[in-house]
C-alpha cells in the first residue's frame, strides 16, 4: 500500500505530526533506508523487531521498515513496567529493539539481562538509515505482518500473530463500511501500539491513501481544538476518551461538523449522553463497535440509525466475518439466546505466537473463541452479556485480573488474591483486589500497591485492596468473582 501510494500520489500528506506533513513519498523512502540500516544490523525474513515509542511518524516508519524486510513489527505498551516488556521482548525471541529516547529508562531496564536471543537494541533512528537499503522482501498473504501481545487469562500476555491478509481484509471492510477515501482525515489520538488507534484509524486511512493526523498522547482539549481546526472526518475513541471529551466545559458549542464517523469501543451509553453526542456532533455516524487484537479490531459496527432503537448492542458484523453465538458444547443457539461469540473469516488472527496449545483452544470447532459471552437478536444485532475471561477494560486497555494476581502472590503476606473489575466515572472500570493474608502474616493495603507497581505498568496496579478471611468459592474450588464484584 505505502509503495502504491508513494508511486502515485508521493506528495499526498500520509501524516502530520506537530505541523509538520510527512508524505507518502517520504514516508516510502524513509522506511527503505531504515530497512537498510536494521538489514545491516542482522534483521531478517521472519525476524522480530520490537518497538516501544509514543505516538510520532517513526512508530509506523519502523512497521514500515520491518515489513520492508519480511520481518514482523511488534508494537508494545508504553505504559507497561520494565519486567513486563522484558518478558515479552524475550518470548517473542525479538531480533531487535527499538525504542523512543522518551522512553529510554524504561527500554534500557527492560533491556538488562535480557535473553541472549533479543540481539540488538537500538534507540536513534537516525542512526540506523543507510542511503542504499536493498529491494524489498515479498511477503505471502499468510507471513506475519505484525505480532502484538494482548493480556490473557494466563498470567501472561499472548503474542497475536496479525497476517498480511488479515491486515489487507480488514483494510477493504472497514473501507466498505465507512466508504473512506483519499479525501478523509483521521486523527490517531489513542496510544498507536494499540489496535483502535493502528488499525480503526490509520492503517486503513493509509490503505485509502487518506491523511491522519498523530498526537503524541491524548490530550481532550487537544484532541477537540485539532478536530475543529483541521476538519477531521474520523477518529477512533475508547469510553474514557469519549467521556473526558465531553467533560469539557465548552464542548458543545465547538464547531464539529465536519466529523462523520466515530468508532467507539462499545461501552453502552444512556440515552441522554447519546443526545449530547448527536448535538455536539451533529455530523457523525458514532459506531458503537466490537473487536479483539485477534480479529485487528472493528468486527461489528452499529449503525447510524439504530443508535437509539438498539441501545447497548454492538451492532451487525462487517463484511468478512462470520459471527456465531454458541453454547458450551460447541453447538449455535437460536436468537436471543446467550452463549459464547465465535469468529470465523479471513481478518481472523492465524494464532498465538510459540503457543501452540491456546491457538488450539482458541479455535477448536473450526473457529475462533473470543471469551466473550454475547446474545445476537432476532435483526442480527449483537449485544455483549459478559466476558468469560474475567477480563478488565479500563480506558480502552484490556486487563486480566490473573496478571495482577500472579504478581500480589508473589508478595511474602498473600496467601489468596482475586482481582475484579470496579465500574469508574473515569475509566469505565479500574482493577480492585481482594487478599486473604497468611496466617501470623502483616501487610498494609498501601505496601501491596507498592509491590504491584514495580512489576505492573500503572494502569494495571489495583486501585484499591481488601482483606477478607476468605474467598467465595463454589463446591469444585472456583472463585466465584461475581459475589466479589457485588
Amino acid at each position: 500500500m505505502l509503495a502504491l501510494h508513494a508511486a502515485r500520489t508521493p506528495d499526498k500528506a500520509m501524516c502530520v505530526y506537530e505541523g509538520e506533513v510527512t508524505t507518502y513519498g517520504e514516508m516510502a523512502g524513509r522506511a527503505a533506508s531504515l530497512a537498510g540500516g536494521l538489514g545491516e544490523r542482522g534483521v531478517r525474513r521472519g525476524d522480530v523487531v520490537g518497538l516501544l515509542s509514543y505516538n510520532c511518524p517513526e512508530f509506523l516508519e519502523v512497521l514500515f521498515a520491518a515489513n520492508y524486510l519480511g520481518a514482523v513489527a511488534m508494537p508494545i505498551n508504553w505504559r507497561l513496567a520494565p519486567p513486563e516488556v522484558r518478558y515479552i521482548l524475550e518470548h517473542s525471541e525479538a531480533r531487535a529493539f527499538v525504542y523512543d529516547d522518551a522512553l529510554a529508562d524504561v527500554a534500557r531496564e527492560a533491556s538488562q539481562s535480557i535473553d541472549a536471543s533479543c540481539r540488538a537494541a537500538v534507540s536513534q533512528l537516525p542512526e540506523l538509515r543507510i542511503t542504499s537499503p536493498s529491494a524489498p522482501v515479498a511477503a505471502e498473504g499468510d507471513d506475519v505482518h505484525r505480532l502484538m501481545y494482548t493480556s490473557g487469562t494466563t498470567g501472561r500476555p499472548k503474542g497475536v500473530m496479525i497476517t498480511h491478509a488479515n491486515l489487507a481484509w480488514k483494510n477493504l471492510a472497514h473501507i466498505i463500511e465507512f466508504g473512506f477515501n483519499d479525501a478523509d482525515v483521521g486523527l490517531a489520538c489513542g496510544p498507536l501500539y494499540h489496535v483502535g488507534a493502528l488499525d480503526l484509524t490509520t492503517t486503513t486511512l493509509i490503505a485509502a491513501g487518506a491523511t491522519t493526523i498523530i498526537h503524541r498522547l491524548f490530550d481532550a482539549a487537544a484532541v477537540v481544538d485539532e478536530l475543529e481546526r483541521s476538519r477531521v472526518t474520523t477518529v477512533w475513541l475508547a469510553p474514557a476518551m469519549v467521556n473526558a471529551i465531553m467533560a469539557l466545559p465548552d464542548i458543545e458549542g465547538r464547531d464539529l461538523s465536519s466529523v462523520r464517523v466515530i468508532i467507539n469501543g462499545g461501552e453502552k451509553m444512556p440515552v441522554p449522553l447519546i443526545e449530547r453526542l448527536q448535538r455536539t456532533f451533529p455530523s457523525a455516524w458514532f459506531a458503537d463497535a466490537y473487536g479483539l487484537t485477534e480479529t485487528v479490531s472493528g468486527d461489528t459496527f452499529l449503525d447510524r440509525d439504530s443508535i437509539v432503537t438498539k441501545l447497548g448492542s454492538v451492532g451487525r458484523p462487517c463484511l468478512y466475518v462470520d459471527l456465531d453465538i454458541w453454547d458450551r458444547e460447541g453447538r449455535s443457539v437460536e436468537a436471543g439466546e446467550r452463549g459464547e461469540i465465535v469468529m470465523r473469516g479471513p481478518k481472523v488472527f492465524k494464532g498465538y505466537w510459540r503457543d501452540e496449545e491456546a491457538t488450539s483452544a482458541a479455535f477448536a470447532g473450526g473457529w475462533f473463541h473470543t471469551g466473550d459471552i454475547g446474545i445476537v437478536d432476532e435483526d442480527g444485532y449483537l449485544f455483549i452479556v459478559d466476558r468469560l475471561k474475567d477480563m478488565i477494560i479500563s480506558g480502552g486497555e484490556n486487563i486480566a485480573g490473573s496478571e495482577i494476581e500472579r504478581v500480589l502472590y508473589e508478595h511474602d503476606a498473600v496467601l489468596e488474591a482475586a482481582v475484579v473489575a470496579k465500574p469508574d466515572d473515569r475509566w469505565g472500570e479500574v482493577p480492585v483486589a481482594f487478599v486473604v493474608l497468611r496466617p501470623g502474616s502483616t501487610a498494609t493495603a498501601e505496601a501491596l500497591v507498592d509491590h504491584c507497581r514495580t512489576q505492573l505498568a500503572t494502569f494495571k496496579v489495583p486501585k484499591e485492596v481488601t482483606f477478607i478471611d476468605a474467598l467465595p468459592r463454589n463446591p469444585s474450588g472456583k472463585v466465584l468473582k461475581r459475589e466479589l464484584r457485588g
